[in-house]
């Protein structure tokens, strides 16, 4: 496989025995080529003195079989390794504890699971601080766990693949870009020197909307078997007759002699963050110790392509620092690295990103990271992260897992994705939509040994009907809300049809709350675990509701910088005669339910981190009136946001403040004395005439007129800093030299504020 020698050739450590004096040449010379990571090389070397020395009991057998095991395990020859592990820990018991694992790693990835959990046992009793001894040995006493969502998903190999390592995916436009190691072109041709194979450079394939449209072929099943769960297409060639667009390099400008890839992409698309050898000429590319670490790179597109900006603030020489994902919003970078302080090989760490500044890299924690290597992360559209990991149990080598996150923190276990997306191989680099309906990822199941492939997946519908009815009369309740809640986040919200029906794709190994809401009614829900998966192909369950006078709440928390839906909100109905509460986290659409008691006032508020919250209060409902509905809305304030304020322009060449512009500041300064722990920048901006010089200074002061009127109206100058930006952000294309009327000129002469921050 060489997805894991293009990281791990930095980060694993291998525990070798003390030299011993008297050596042969041959073992010498494996030795030296052990060293230089030539594990092709080096394993060949080693059969051929464990043949001479077969029969000879030296310790630099042992050694010498120690480290054979570990040139096969690092070029993912799972079967060798599985012999001469097998051997090893045969004939020397005493072997480091190190040994036992890699045996029992190499019999999963080969699917003995119940030879693999005797071995996890074993090394647990040898290195009983290591958590993997023990929780491999519990999982694999119940296999059925990693199946119960199989018969969901559909995986397909890709007609793109070559004939050496693609993997690892990326969405970029209406494409994919990859890392492969096809051939390259010209006459020399590079190889690596760990497994003889061509260096790591990015390609694309344009469109995958034609690689969603490959036919489900059946072809021969992946090495993992299991029905029609996978198919592959034969060869290289696409399946039936479908013409492919043309697989291209992506950059000549950015892939070099070294390897380059993973990557990710800002949202506008204009940007790029990858992953390359560090490219420092001679010993500045190198650490104290010689290697040539990975490293993160900015790139952005220019007039001839890509052009490398330059290496992230927080890499070093001394350890690799690679495979980035950002989150949907771009305020948070995920990366791989074996920086000092970590809990394993490899672990996933975050830094923040904000106003072109990079934060400090902070360790994703336990729930995420183990003594294993955690690796290759994605951020889906919801924030979510997906990474693959051999320390999490799994089905053999890497497999891929699902972390839901709350303000970038794990708040539940991670989840094992399953068969058929895991496999008993290396299962890794997967990119998805927010419901996990479709994507794409790499394994190297198809032929094992150096292949590493793309596949493409898709979900199929596990059926669940809900049925909402009268209590009273059993009647169907048609119109009815029904809410998905799962964890205290909402999820989908559906109407019951005139059958009092509606229906629901479900997720195996999730606990869900089915809440139904009817004017006249009181709420109900009921709660249905997929924890232990029915073999019937559509499920049932009924919500039955009974009459009331309670009043509904409904509403949507809203984005004010764009008006769209905020989700992770925490929305809290407190009953201010009884104290009690009703809370939900708000979903992808930002909407909330509750109902509300006659007699009783309540208050309605809003919370997320680095939003502003706001604060309702709704007046009691006389008990014995005809049930209502009361509709509310809310609109949060983020951290970074940056708003216009539409009515405050300026006379050509002045910066007092006009009176039409009063009322927009006003609103500015009621909001911040709603908002005690806001502070805001007010930037000017002017329009192209005059010198730059002397817009820059016109735009500052008209940026400090603001502030003082705000400042005149109450509010803390603390909490107020003014910055001009002169005629640098035109927005109409008014610039030098080119005719505008006054009118477009009047709408470059404006004034915004943006959050800097929120308590």
């Amino acid at each position: 496989m060489k997805a894991i020698p293009l990281l791990l050739i930095f980060f694993l450590v291998f525990c070798l025995h003390p030299a011993v004096q008297a050596q042969s040449q041959r073992l010498k010379a494996a030795h030296r080529l052990f060293d230089q990571l030539s594990y092709l090389n080096a394993a060949r070397s080693y059969e051929a003195f464990l043949n001479e020395e077969k029969h000879r009991d030296t310790v630099g057998v042992q050694e010498a079989m120690a480290r054979l095991g570990y040139c096969y395990r690092a070029m993912q020859d799972t079967r060798n390794a599985e012999r001469v592990f097998e051997e090893l820990v045969r004939n020397y018991p005493e072997t480091d504890a190190r040994n036992y694992l890699y045996y029992a790693q190499a019999l999963a990835a080969n699917g003995k699971y119940r030879e693999s959990q005797k071995m996890y046992a074993r090394y647990g009793e040898k290195q009983k601080e290591d958590l993997r001894g023990r929780r491999f040995t519990v999982s694999y006493m119940d296999m059925n766990q990693f199946f119960q969502d199989s018969s969901s998903y559909r995986v397909e190999y890709l007609p793109i693949n070559s004939r050496q390592a693609d993997f690892s995916p990326m969405y970029f436009k209406n494409g994919l870009v990859f890392v492969s190691a096809r051939d390259e072109t010209g006459v020399v041709k590079r190889v690596f020197n760990w497994n003889q194979t061509p260096f790591l450079d990015l390609y694309v394939h344009p469109d995958t909307a034609e690689l969603r449209k490959i036919p489900a072929a059946a072809d021969r099943p992946a090495s993992l078997g299991g029905g029609n769960a996978v198919t592959e297409t034969a060869g290289n060639e696409p399946a039936g007759e479908l013409k492919l667009s043309k697989t291209e390099v992506f950059s000549r400008t950015l892939n070099t002699k070294y390897h380059e890839g993973p990557m990710t992409f800002f949202r506008d698309q204009t940007r790029m963050i990858f992953t390359r050898n560090n490219s420092g000429r001679g010993k500045d590319g190198k650490g104290d110790d010689g290697v040539r670490r990975l490293k993160l790179y900015l790139a952005e597109t220019s007039g001839n392509g890509w052009k490398t900006v330059g290496e992230l603030p927080f890499c070093s020489n001394d350890y690799s620092v690679g495979h980035p994902a950002l989150s949907p919003d771009n305020t948070r970078l995920y990366f791989v690295s074996d920086m000092p302080g970590g809990f394993g090989g490899t672990d996933v760490y975050v830094v923040e990103y904000r106003d072109g500044t990079w934060s400090t890299p902070v360790n994703m924690g336990r729930d995420i990271n183990t003594e294993g290597n955690e690796m290759f992360p994605f951020a889906d559209e919801k924030g979510n992260l997906y990474f693959a990991s051999d320390g999490h149990e799994g089905l053999g080598g890497l497999d891929l897992f699902y972390a839901e996150l709350r303000e970038g923190v794990a708040f539940q276990p991670v989840r094992n994705l399953g068969y058929p997306i895991n496999s008993e191989k290396d299962d890794f680099g997967l990119i998805t939509d927010g419901t996990r309906s479709t994507g794409f990822f790499s394994s190297n199941r198809k032929r094992g040994l150096n292949d590493d492939n793309l596949y493409g997946f898709r979900r199929t519908c596990k059926q669940l009907n809900l049925y909402v009815f009268d209590a009273k009369t059993s009647r169907p309740v048609p119109l009815a809300d029904v809410r998905v809640v799962k964890a205290g986040v909402n999820q989908d919200l559906r109407l019951t049809d005139p059958d009092g029906k509606t229906g629901f794709c479900i997720d195996a190994s999730v606990d869900y709350e089915f809440r139904a809401i009817k004017e006249g009614y009181a709420a109900n829900s009921v709660r249905f675990s997929t924890l232990t998966q029915s073999e019937k192909p559509v499920l049932t369950v009924s919500i039955y509701l009974e009459k009331s006078d309670n009043t509904l709440v409904r509403g949507t928390v809203n984005t004010e910088v764009n008006q769209r839906p905020a989700d992770g909100v925490t929305v809290t109905l407190r009953n201010e005669k009884d104290q009690s509460e009703q809370k939900v986290v708000t979903g992808p659409d930002g909407r909330y339910e509750f109902e509300m008691k006659p007699g009783s006032p309540y208050t309605l508020t809003t919370q997320k981190n680095r939003y502003t919250s706001s604060r309702e209060r709704i007046p009691k409902m006389k008990s014995g009136k005809k049930p209502a509905v009361i509709e509310s809305r809310q609109g949060i304030y983020g951290e970074g946001d940056v708003f216009e304020l539409k009515s405050i322009y300026y006379d050509f060449d002045k910066f007092f403040i006009r009176p039409d512009a009063a009322g927009e500041l006003d609103r500015v300064a009621d909001l911040m004395r709603k908002n005690p722990g806001m502070k805001i920048e007010l930037r000017s901006h002017t329009d192209s005439r005059a010198s730059d010089t002397y817009n820059l200074r016109l735009s500052a002061n008209r940026a400090r007129a603001a502030v003082d009127y705000l400042i005149s109206k109450g509010i803390e100058p603390a909490r107020l800093s003014a910055r001009g930006f002169g005629e640098d952000e035109i927005v109409n294309g008014c610039t030098d030299g080119v005719e505008c009327p006054e009118e477009m000129h009047q709408k470059n002469r404006r004034t915004e504020f943006k959050i800097l921050a929120v308590r």
